[in-house]
């Protein structure tokens, strides 16, 4: 991240320049937020470079007010003030903070990026035509059926799978109902817990006992973004081999992850704020769909596992992280 844009990270905020250090000119203020306190979504610097590319310069002619938070109520909180601070545009990083923004303010553009299902919850009424002030770009690696395909591939001896999930996430149920589905065809037996919060998450690890279960699965994308670290962390301690929401999550340990390019998605919706700055109104830019995912496989976890990647997964394999 490019420090010299930014002059204070407090509460898990960041603030950029101040207005009275911008020049003389127009200056679009843009508010940005996201849930999830360890990470910082590699799609903000995609967003930020492919700005840059098209003539903004933060501190100059664009203000960006960040946020990283714990919670939707956190989120909801943010919304709220980038309304009162009349932001001339919302970008919005996965499902809650797109629902906090959506029912927050009918009036100023809202860019989502990487939510699930879309439509189907209530974000948009149509990919074509999306109505309203929201459009953006949906998907989040939602193939929850094919990453446990993936992890029976490279996992051979796995047979017991733990999967993490939260009813309170309307996406967990139909991953889950994915998942059972994948399972019955592989003859897995799933393990399946329900959690919501960081103590459910730890009290489930707690109770786990060498040879309970072979495999890790978080079928549950705001359990992925809210709480990676503490994920990766447990398993590494109980040393199961884990599914990773994104290459990030390689990097620290997850065996594979089969998901966008997170940062080109960024890239890609600086042409939509671009836009409507400009003028152009949400509802006349179709919500793009990312359908170019990406297999990228831990070598150095796999051989701490004792496994040996299959030929056909090398092949396949967009990256290999040795």
């Amino acid at each position: 991240m490019d420090r010299r844009a930014f002059i204070a990270i407090a509460g898990g905020s960041i603030l950029a320049t101040p207005l009275a250090a911008q020049q003389a000119g127009k200056v679009y203020r843009i508010g940005l937020f996201h849930v999830g306190l360890d990470h910082v979504p590699p799609s903000l610097d995609g967003l930020r470079e492919g700005l840059r590319a098209l003539g903004y310069e933060e501190g100059k002619n664009i203000y960006f007010d960040w946020h990283n938070l714990a919670d939707e109520d956190a989120a909801r909180t943010t919304a709220r003030a980038f309304v009162r601070d009349r932001v001339d545009l919302i970008v919005a990083f996965e499902n809650q903070t797109t629902r906090a923004a959506k029912v927050t303010t009918t009036e100023i553009p809202i860019i989502m990026l990487h939510v699930t299902a879309p439509v189907e919850n209530g974000f948009i009424k149509s990919f074509a035509h999306p109505g309203g002030n929201i459009t953006g770009f949906a998907g989040l690696g939602d193939n929850p059926a094919k990453e446990v395909e993936l992890f029976k591939e490279l996992v051979p001896r796995l047979k017991r799978l733990l999967v993490l999930f939260n009813t309170g996430d309307p996406v967990s149920r139909r991953w889950l109902a994915d998942v059972r589905q994948a399972a019955n065809k592989l003859k897995l037996q799933l393990v399946e817990r329900q959690t919501a919060q960081r103590i459910e998450i730890e009290r489930v690890f707690s109770t786990i006992k060498p040879g309970d279960v072979d495999g890790v699965f978080v079928s549950s994308p705001e359990l992925r973004t809210k709480f990676p670290s503490l994920i990766l962390g447990l398993t590494a301690d109980r040393h199961l081999p884990l599914l990773g929401h994104r290459k990030e999550w390689l990097q620290q340990g997850a065996l594979f992850s089969y998901n966008l390019d997170l940062r080109s998605v960024g890239k890609a919706a600086a042409r939509y704020v671009d836009k409507i700055l400009k003028g152009t109104k949400p509802t006349d830019l179709p919500v793009e769909q990312s359908a170019q995912l990406q297999l990228i496989i831990n070598v150095k976890t796999a051989k701490a596992f004792g496994l040996t990647i299959p030929q056909s997964l090398l092949v396949r394999a967009d990256e290999l992280i040795q």
